[in-house]
């Protein structure tokens, strides 16, 4: 899941939140490397030279040529966007400076770093080697795999990592010279809207503003990590169809599972499998897998279940099963077990609704787009993933460890079923 929940303006130790699809030319764009594997079997892996981009939603945008903001807050600035497509004329997307924006790299390390005083935290593409276009995998029959340290992200907060059907190169389009390097083209099964030029194009979440399309920007979504030090899920999000896409915003319901069929072991049962000091120690680092199953065992059969492992201290550890009364003991994502926690939880049936695993077996076949993002929530408090029932955070945020958070991020993998952690 993306902050789009609260994407709040990234400020002092981060940059501003504005927008454009021109290239600035005030600050040179140097994408940070990040080495990543794709694996065959275990032990035979390929390094893969990749790079990161910060989203083009939290870059400093302005008039082509000067230094005045092309959109204050959620507000266009008519002179410059009297229309969408002067707008993408005129406004410039400048480069960033990453160790400012809270993103650092080593290797095959990805740091990432929230301020807890003005709650921002970056969101970052994984660039394909070229760094002119996104990185897709394509998941269906294959296993992804990284380590993470998140021993510093308390309660109300989300290291997360997830793959969204965004276009690989950003939306091309003419209007669209920024592309994909600068980060453009964010999408996610939320529709979110007003945050995002789409295709080259501006959009709004301000009705008033005439000139500007009202619109939605959807697309599957596989979370396949939202977690703090507390509480962790992954989750499905489908869509209505193959994506990015654009609805009207007030047409944007239904659209897309936007809750999404999730398993949260705390939530499902098991309140000791994952925490500070538990059987997934998150104190340590450790090695999280992700398995996509299809029904015939081949890359281009339909998705039917998504499976989890862990790896800490060169012990595997299953996902732990379902033990909730009235559901069979379940310990992977699949359309039964979807089913079956929607009639316990008398939930809605958008899962269903929204074309149940289909979406994303569609989506993984054509390839996804690696998202990783560190936020919080100040008002809500992430409740939905550590609060009451689905973990022990009591509400809120927890400032305890000072005015900044960093997630570590290592050792990303990509390749057939058992290749990339049983060695």
């Amino acid at each position: 899941m993306s902050p789009s929940r609260s994407l709040i303006a990234l400020s002092s130790l981060f940059v501003a939140v504005i927008y454009g699809q021109q290239i600035g030319t005030n600050t040179p764009e140097v994408n940070p490397p990040l080495l990543w594997e794709e694996c065959a079997l275990p032990g035979l892996c390929q390094k893969i030279n990749g790079s990161v981009t910060l989203d083009a939603n939290y870059r400093w945008t302005h008039n082509v040529g000067g230094y005045t903001n092309c959109k204050n807050g959620n507000t266009w600035n008519t002179t410059f966007c009297p229309d969408p497509t002067t707008c993408a004329e005129n406004c410039a997307v400048e480069g960033v400076n990453y160790a400012s924006s809270g993103v650092y790299t080593s290797g095959n390390a990805l740091t990432l770093t929230l301020s807890t005083v003005t709650n921002s935290g970056p969101r970052i593409y994984l660039l394909a080697a070229d760094q002119r276009t996104y990185q897709t995998f394509k998941l269906n029959q294959h296993e992804f795999t990284f380590d993470v340290d998140l021993s510093q992200v308390a309660c109300g907060m989300n290291a997360a990592l997830y793959f969204s059907e965004m276009d690989p190169q950003g939306g091309n389009a003419l209007t669209n010279k920024a592309g994909a390097r600068y980060g453009t083209g964010y999408c996610d099964a939320q529709c979110p809207s007003g945050d995002n030029f789409f295709n080259g194009q501006p959009v709004s979440n301000l009705p008033f503003q005439a000139n500007m399309a009202n619109n939605g920007i959807c697309c599957n979504e596989m979370d396949i990590w939202e977690a703090n030090r507390i509480s962790n899920a992954f989750t499905t999000h489908g869509c209505l169809q193959n994506g990015p896409y654009t609805c009207p915003g007030t047409g944007c319901t239904g659209q897309c599972d936007g809750n999404g069929c999730a398993f949260n072991a705390f939530h499902q049962g098991d309140t000791q499998f994952y925490g500070p000091g538990l059987t997934i120690d998150t104190t340590k680092k450790f090695t999280v897998v992700t398995q996509f199953i299809t029904d015939n065992g081949g890359t281009s059969g339909p998705l039917t279940e998504i499976r989890r492992l862990y790896v800490q201290n060169g012990r595997v550890h299953q996902n732990p099963a379902t033990k909730v009364t009235g559901m069979p003991p379940y310990s992977s994502i699949s359309q039964q077990y979807c089913d079956a926690q929607r009639k316990v939880m008398n939930a809605t049936n958008l899962f269903d609704e929204t074309g149940g695993m289909k979406p994303l077996s569609t989506a993984f076949e054509t390839g996804m787009v690696l998202v990783f993002s560190l936020w919080d929530d100040p008002y809500g408090g992430m409740t939905w993933l550590d609060g009451p029932g689905v973990g022990t955070c009591p509400g809120g945020l927890d400032t305890s460890g000072g005015p900044s958070v960093n997630v570590t991020f290592s050792n990303i993998r990509f390749g057939s079923i058992g290749s990339t952690y049983l060695f």
